[in-house]
């Protein structure tokens, strides 16, 4: 079979590789912080590339608080009940990144690409922000590797690809999974599992810092479609 008749699985990252939304986050754990448990935010984590439980746990343990089962499922209800407030008009924040609309259409009229998420965010506020730019038409949220599972983002990985398989009833070998984000972590969680992992240098990271990493390939950003796609079914 011709490699680029095989199935895909494409895990894509959210912030700054689909969408620019940059501030953010910062604006909703402010608020969740204050209103779950009474502190004023002193100091913020560093947020690219990493999973919500990572950001939230080092968040409370930063400001002097067990950062217990019970006080992140809270943290979390917040910062969902902001992303839901803040939907209608959410698109006001940011952007959709160059070339994201088109890269995932492509993808999905090869009808063999399945498309979902590798990403820190919760489920809920990734299907907000993606819908803000209408870029979730093609993706299966339901097999999505979300920020609350793990502090670890190669877990997030496995957990998609074992999803991803089940429901298709097809066994997404490590060479079939591809993952594509803006940091270094993208490009790592994908190594670990023998998958490729694509750079794409519209963070904080350049494109020389994904290449380190070990990316199999890095673009600026994802305009040039055409490219992008042969990455993917390389």
């Amino acid at each position: 079979m011709n490699v680029a008749d095989e199935h895909r699985l494409v895990l894509w990252d959210i912030d700054l590789t689909l969408v620019d939304l940059r501030g953010l986050g910062g604006q909703w754990y402010t608020r969740a912080l204050s209103d779950v448990v009474g502190v004023t935010l002193r100091e913020m984590p560093s947020f690219p590339g990493r999973t919500e439980r990572a950001i939230t746990t080092e968040l409370l343990t930063q400001h002097g608080i067990e950062a217990s089962d019970e006080v992140l499922q809270q943290i979390w209800g917040k910062l969902v009940a902001l992303s839901t407030e803040a939907q209608p008009t959410l698109a006001e924040y940011g952007h959709a990144l160059p070339g994201a609309a088109a890269a995932l259409d492509t993808m999905a009229a090869q009808g063999t690409i399945v498309q979902s998420l590798v990403t820190g965010n919760l489920p809920e506020v990734a299907r907000h922000k993606l819908a803000a730019f209408g870029l979730h038409e093609h993706i299966e949220f339901d097999v999505g590797g979300y920020g609350y599972l793990s502090a670890s983002r190669p877990e997030l990985v496995a957990h998609a690809v074992s999803r991803a398989s089940a429901k298709h009833a097809r066994a997404f070998g490590p060479e079939s999974v591809v993952v594509v984000g803006d940091t270094p972590h993208d490009i790592d969680a994908a190594l670990r599992h023998g998958a490729i992992g694509i750079g794409v240098a519209t963070g904080s990271h350049g494109e020389r810092e994904l290449w380190d990493a070990g990316a199999h390939a890095v673009f600026a950003d994802l305009s040039d479609t055409a490219a992008v796609l042969a990455a993917v079914t390389r």
